[in-house]
């Protein structure tokens, strides 16, 4: 599913225009983008969690060469699947929504 795929679902199951939709979904990532710039962590009961992990930098080799390569320190994001999720998707989406 893209984002636009998610927008068009939204705008049928919602009583809004295709716009207010997108403007809605655009303001979430935004925030949700924001908060992990900031080191914040993300999470959506019965969903997941999103977090960001720093890496230090490091001397690595390049395989072709085999030269030392210095690696810069570097922060990527993560999601870490919530149990509700999990037991839904495996439970082929039949198990009930909590809440």
């Amino acid at each position: 599913m893209t984002k636009s795929d998610l927008i068009e679902q939204l705008t049928g199951k919602m009583n809004l225009t295709r716009k207010k939709v997108e403007s809605v979904v655009n303001a979430c990532f935004d925030t949700m983008f924001q908060a992990l710039v900031n080191g914040d962590r993300i999470e959506i009961r019965g969903f997941g969690s999103w977090y960001v992990k720093g890496y230090k930098s490091y001397v690595g080799r390049n395989p072709k060469t085999g030269a030392a390569v210095t690696v810069p320190e570097k922060k990527l994001p993560f999601f870490k699947v919530g149990k509700e999720l999990k037991k839904r998707i495996d439970d082929g989406g039949n198990a009930p929504i909590r809440g």
